[in-house]
């Protein structure tokens, strides 16, 4: 969907090629429309400078922009990178247990009610796909283990360029994140 707006420049045109070639292999339309919609408003919250990264860049650099498009979207799982995943590697402590996000969950329900009301069984799925994304990223590895990101010099300056503060939804050192901003 990313070369598809390089070539065609228009989110709307996209969506029409996108619909009428079933370039999403979905059997339904409706799932077809779902998914697009979700994997657009993604993509949306990237930079063009990011995109055109995400179009050329090595597997994984797009899998460090796709994680990063996914912080933008969903503040919630921004939190998580950085107020867990950051921390822990920080603190040395590589294990990213369900039990973390667990706690992370319950205390951002405490403080917004919107949280509090989700169903257990949609709590445990929310869980299951983001250690799955987590993964796709190369952040985390089949057993739960933390995995440094390490970005390439053309990530750093498209994340850099946007917000640095975005530099804090991966694995990485103060240090580095000093050494990149000077």
């Amino acid at each position: 969907m990313a070369k598809l707006f390089e070539e065609l420049g228009d989110w709307e045109a996209v969506r029409e090629r996108v619909m009428d070639d079933n370039l999403l292999r979905m059997r339904t339309p409706s799932a077809s429309k779902r998914i697009f919609w979700e994997v657009t408003g993604r993509l949306k919250h990237l930079t063009p400078a990011q995109l055109a990264l995400l179009r050329t860049g090595t597997r994984q650099e797009q899998g460090h922009l796709l994680w990063l498009a996914i912080c933008k979207r969903y503040r919630f799982i921004y939190d998580f990178a950085v107020e867990v995943v950051r921390e822990k590697f920080i603190r040395l402590d590589f294990d990213l247990s369900y039990d973390a996000y667990d706690v992370f969950f319950n205390n951002k329900a405490e403080w917004h009610p919107e949280v509090e009301g989700v169903a257990e069984s949609t709590r445990k799925k929310l869980r299951q796909v983001l250690f799955k994304m987590m993964r796709e990223a190369n952040l985390l590895t089949q057993d739960n283990q933390i995995l440094p990101a390490m970005p390439t010099p053309r990530e750093i300056e498209v994340i850099t360029a946007d917000s640095p503060s975005y530099l804090l939804a991966f694995p990485v050192s103060p240090t580095e994140i000093q050494e990149w901003l000077s």
